[in-house]
């Protein structure tokens, strides 16, 4: 085992262990209460329970007290096999562990580990005592609720979070990392900067676009539509419903269902609220015999889709219930998939490079157990998929198995400014539906065959994709996606009329630029304009309005006085046009 792993899973084995640790000291302050599970996880711990009453922040500090008295204690974590009958016994008065004893199969080890007074069902490992753990290296972080198992059928537990190092400065490190997290945290920034909001009223996980948040997104789908007409695709645009049938085909109906809304019943037929663009696509291309000379076709939709996710999965913009795809789908023949694949490669790096993301990371997932279509099929495809990859030097990941029963992908994860990973672009292919809908193409032999379909999403979604982007740039987006790119401050109301004039002007050379003209105090404008994170704050006075000048604050702090305003509106220009940041 190498270092790096020891280190890891000697990480895990104290994450694991003070989850123990915190479940003892809720059972000293609660002895009623009924204990669930508590796994170590990604960056931390949790351990769920079943108290008698909602859990406040304080008692979060007291538990911590009891834990750190605890570990101060050196308690031996003891490994101890034990028989069914005597884990029922052990057990007799926590009925989630009795459940999850009966889930154990027949012939499994049976074990608990015990520290004290602490005794739980457990397959470990753990550290050998709490000497190993660190009193001054962990926290409890937050409350949260979880349901039983992860059904929302079932009762909801009370769930606790901590995380755990092997010391301070990591700790500390960590803390800092979460702090900066939530700065970032883009329902926060949201709010803060007026771009979006949720109603859950007027119903859940459906997002209203407010003026500044609807220029952001309208500048990105017109940097993607240019972008694709260049790359030669062409738009399409689809209904919202379709009748059962188109599902029925599709196979939604048998294999999605949960996921749709209800249908609507209209001249005695069910419609369903689309959760997919792609069988509109395959209508399209069925209007017309296509020949292998139309091939490849190439069609782009910005098109919204409902699907009911979960309530409790429902996360801002990152998990939404209505959303839209920047979907293609390319219809190809065999022969052009190679190219094809390697095309939309390249455009997807482009355009994830064009938003300021340089740090991407392919996953190739290939055949399931469970597949339809030829084995010569999934190698070919798997086989294009890598090429593509290597060719645009991509360090990837194999997902063995990993990939959806009518075709392997693609799928890029870009790392964002604090190291966190999002998966955006997939390239999927999809050898069920063209025998679905019985697609064909009539080949350059006169004979009729089945195109490929490549399913493709740069973005993911607008929705999530804006979530991302304004997490990664913390709501300081660059010029060329800012809401606004220059707020005019006049330094007092005899310059109005200067102001005005430079928003015309501004506007006029296609800058989105305003004057404030409030009563506010000059530095109270500044202020604003500053948390707003507007780019360029142009301040001007006498000086300005007798020379036909500016003095700009640039976003981070730095100014420049007296600046000619075309040179002023050149190097916004500029930077529009390298995509650059400030």
């Amino acid at each position: 085992m190498s270092e790096k792993i020891s280190q890891d899973e000697k990480l895990k084995m104290i994450r694991h262990s003070m989850a123990h640790v915190m479940a003892e000291a809720v059972l000293e302050m609660f002895p009623t209460a009924q204990t669930a599970i508590g796994p170590a996880i990604e960056n931390g711990f949790y351990y769920d329970f079943e108290l008698p009453r909602n859990l406040t922040p304080e008692d979060l500090d007291t538990i911590t007290q009891k834990m750190k008295d605890i570990i101060a204690q050196n308690k031996e974590f003891k490994r101890i096999e034990v028989t069914r009958a005597q884990a029922a016994e052990m057990f007799k008065d926590q009925k989630f562990k009795l459940e999850l004893l009966e889930a154990i199969p027949e012939g499994e080890t049976v074990t608990v580990y015990n520290q004290g007074n602490f005794t739980d069902l457990c397959r470990g490992p753990h550290v050998a005592s709490t000497k190993e753990l660190r009193a001054d290296s962990f926290k409890l972080l937050n409350i949260a609720g979880a349901y039983w198992r992860g059904d929302e059928h079932n009762q909801m537990l009370t769930r606790i979070y901590g995380t755990a190092f092997t010391n301070p400065k990591d700790l500390r490190a960590y803390l800092q990392y979460l702090e900066d997290v939530e700065k970032r945290d883009h329902r926060r920034l949201g709010k803060e900067l007026d771009l979006f909001s949720l109603h859950e009223e007027a119903g859940p996980g459906l997002v209203y676009w407010h003026p500044r948040g609807a220029r952001v997104r309208q500048l990105i789908e017109n940097f993607w539509r240019e972008e694709h007409y260049k790359n030669g695709y062409e738009m399409v645009y689809t209904p919202h419903v379709g009748k059962s049938w188109l599902w029925e085909t599709s196979g939604h109906l048998g294999f999605y269902k949960d996921s749709m809304y209800p249908p609507m019943e209209m001249d005695k037929a069910d419609y369903y609220a689309k959760p997919m663009n792609c069988p509109f696509h395959i209508m399209i291309y069925q209007n017309s015999k296509k020949s292998y000379r139309d091939l490849p076709c190439r069609w782009a939709e910005l098109g919204t889709v409902y699907r009911y996710e979960k309530a409790g999965a429902l996360h801002g913009l990152m998990r939404v219930r209505g959303f839209t795809q920047d979907d293609a789908h390319l219809f190809v023949t065999p022969d052009q998939m190679d190219e094809e694949i390697i095309e939309v490669l390249r455009f997807s790096l482009y355009m994830l490079h064009s938003f300021g993301f340089q740090d991407i990371h392919a996953y190739i997932s290939t055949k399931p157990e469970k597949s339809v279509g030829e084995p010569e099929k999934w190698e070919a495809a798997t086989a294009a998929l890598k090429k593509a990859v290597e060719k645009e030097g991509l360090s990837y990941d194999i997902d063995e198995g990993g990939g959806a029963f009518y075709g392997p992908k693609i799928d890029l994860k870009i790392k964002d400014a604090i190291g966190r990973e999002w998966q955006l672009s997939t390239v999927q292919f999809d050898f069920n539906l063209p025998e679905r809908f019985k697609l064909t193409f009539v080949d350059k032999d006169g004979v009729e065959k089945r195109p490929y379909m490549i399913h493709r999403a740069l973005l993911g979604s607008i929705e999530r994709f804006f979530g991302v982007l304004l997490e990664h740039y913390a709501g300081a987006f660059p010029p060329w996606l800012a809401p606004e790119q220059i707020r005019i401050v006049p330094v007092g109301d005899r310059f109005f009329d200067y102001a005005k004039k430079l928003e015309k002007t501004f506007k006029e050379a296609g800058l989105r630029a305003s004057a404030d003209l409030s009563d506010e105090r000059m530095n109270n404008k500044i202020r604003l304009a500053a948390n707003m994170k507007i780019p360029y704050t142009v301040i001007v006075g006498e000086k300005e309005e007798a020379g036909n000048l500016v003095s700009v604050r640039y976003r981070g702090g730095k100014q420049v006085n007296g600046l000619e305003i075309q040179a002023f509106i050149d190097e916004i220009n500029k930077m529009v046009a390298d995509k650059a940041q400030l």
